[in-house]
């Protein structure tokens, strides 16, 4: 066949094609659920058993019609840019991160970098209605590049991991072994402005008592998120 000849039609992948578009259709019609964690719960129950592959497109299926369906995105960084292009499309809005914050006070949904020199995530010590509810990659292996911060709650999807400031000025290991000694797994992610903060194996909650002599005088949770 010539590339002048006009293409055979391969009617078994139209309606593949169109049985696709019909389910999008319905989904975003359908609205997101009430709860992050539920939605959190249905994606890891349709990711068991695909491939890496089928993954990647479920996903960023996924995060086009929460996108489509949910509040407005903010992105603060390039690496949050791109990461928010790659699951939830081209929607996102950038800004600075104090912007995305105020924005997210507002209602929005905002993805901020964690490679900032300002400690922003520090600012949800004083901020309990602001959680991080998504850190992107979310791959179990990957280490988190961007938090996704909103005024929604979630609660624990089986799988998870969560993420606590300190002040303290104590090594990392240190810190570290003190927190072990108290039954938490925890792993240094990011340090700026007199701020560390640790990724906590698991759902903690901000008034988890294995935290209530955790080193630092200004300390706490700001997030958990879920791991897929």
């Amino acid at each position: 066949m010539g590339l002048l000849d006009e293409p055979q039609p391969d009617e078994a992948l139209l309606a593949l094609d169109r049985a696709v578009v019909e389910a999008v259709r319905a989904r975003v019609a359908a609205g997101p659920r009430d709860r992050t964690d539920a939605g959190a719960i249905a994606l890891r129950q349709l990711l068991n058993g695909v491939s890496p592959a089928e993954a990647a497109v479920l996903k960023a299926l996924w995060g086009r019609i929460e996108a489509a369906g949910g509040p407005v995105m903010a992105a603060s960084g390039g690496l949050a840019t791109v990461l928010a292009a790659d699951r939830y499309g081209l929607s996102a809005r950038s800004m600075a991160a104090d912007e995305v914050l105020k924005a997210v006070d507002a209602g929005a949904r905002g993805l901020l970098d964690l490679s900032s020199d300002r400690p922003w995530w520090g600012r949800l010590l004083a901020r309990p209605d602001l959680r991080i509810i998504a850190a992107l990659p979310d791959d179990r292996r990957a280490r988190p590049q961007a938090f996704l911060v909103s005024r929604e709650q979630s609660g624990p999807t089986g799988d998870d991991r969560s993420f606590w400031v300190t002040d303290s000025g104590l090594p990392d290991a240190r810190i570290v072994d003190a927190l072990g000694q108290s039954g938490l797994i925890a792993d240094p992610l990011a340090a700026a402005g007199g701020l560390k903060l640790f990724v906590l194996t698991g759902y903690v909650q901000p008034e988890d008592g294995r935290l209530s002599d955790a080193p630092g005088r200004l300390t706490g949770v700001i997030g958990a998120t879920p791991i897929f």
